[in-house]
């Protein structure tokens, strides 16, 4: 009792309040990770679930996905994709609306507390909204083409391979775009103005003050902006699901999708669980690939 008393007495008491956070994470967030590379190296499926021995194939599971399903190669094309996509246009028109709304006018805040809507609602009524937007015969958006005679016949957005995904991508861009304004309103705010004020006296214009001061204290925030971004966009469902489901003809089919279709469409858990890894050692070599750009970066 004694040497837990003299073990925790110093700064080793701060292990007491990570502890509990510590515990939620290895329960609900280690173990998952855990039982799913279980799952991806044995061959499991409807009939063998509830069974209590379940074969050992070893990765095998991945063998087969990348051989003989040129679904996977195509999830993670689509995904690339969709993420690079949705962050160019993310990024550019929310730093854009950042450097706008950082300026000090009548209804500034309130029209950038209104822009933050779209973030707000949640993703699967975003994309419910989308869906009847985009739909065929009774979507607005094809309603206001016609009305100004772009096209003279309905557009299939979501039933066209050609189209399915560029509006996917147009949906998830309107999402992400107060989330890139936001972060990057704030870190203008730490700007110091009297940078700008003196540069101005040096009789610099608006584009070398951007390039020299503005980019440059901003850049610790964009790289922030840019890899969350990655992150929240590489591993989207809800969007892609309630939209098209992955169709048509896996034109939409992103690794997230594909995983729940061979899990619970097909009832091939263990190649699901096989996908799933997949998305996550992807996000993993990304976070450590920034981890270690940030580390390079300090210790210049």
């Amino acid at each position: 009792m004694n040497r837990i008393k003299k073990f925790f007495k110093y700064d080793n008491v701060g292990m007491l309040f990570v502890l509990p956070g510590f515990i939620y994470m290895m329960v609900f967030v280690g173990f998952p990770i855990i039982y799913n590379f279980i799952l991806s190296i044995q061959d499991v499926t409807v009939q063998t679930l509830r069974s209590d021995v379940k074969e050992f194939v070893g990765f095998n599971n991945y063998i087969q996905l990348f051989r003989q399903d040129n679904v996977l190669t195509l999830s993670i094309w689509n995904t690339l994709k969709f993420t690079v996509m949705s962050i160019l246009f993310q990024f550019i028109t929310g730093f854009a609306l950042a450097l706008f709304f950082n300026k000090n006018f009548f209804f500034a805040k309130p029209v950038r507390g209104l822009l933050m809507m779209p973030w707000m609602i949640p993703v699967t009524i975003t994309a419910l909204m989308f869906k009847f937007m985009f739909g065929t015969d009774v979507g607005i958006i094809n309603y206001l083409i016609c009305s100004i005679g772009l096209i003279s016949e309905n557009i299939d957005w979501l039933t066209n391979t050609a189209t399915a995904m560029p509006t996917v991508i147009f949906a998830n861009i309107w999402i992400g775009i107060p989330f890139n304004m936001i972060l990057l309103a704030t870190g203008l705010t730490t700007i110091p103005q009297e940078l700008y004020e003196s540069a101005s006296i040096d009789g610099a214009n608006k584009f070398h003050t951007f390039k020299e001061i503005t980019l440059p204290l901003l850049k610790p925030t964009i790289d922030s902006v840019l890899i969350l971004g990655f992150i929240y966009t590489f591993k989207v469902y809800d969007l892609v699901y309630v939209m098209t489901s992955g169709g048509p003809v896996n034109s939409t089919q992103v690794l997230s999708t594909y995983s729940y279709k061979l899990s619970f469409d097909m009832f091939r858990y263990s190649q699901g669980a096989a996908v799933a890894n997949i998305l996550f050692i992807i996000l993993l070599l990304v976070s450590l690939l920034y981890l270690r750009y940030v580390y390079v970066e300090e210790e210049v």
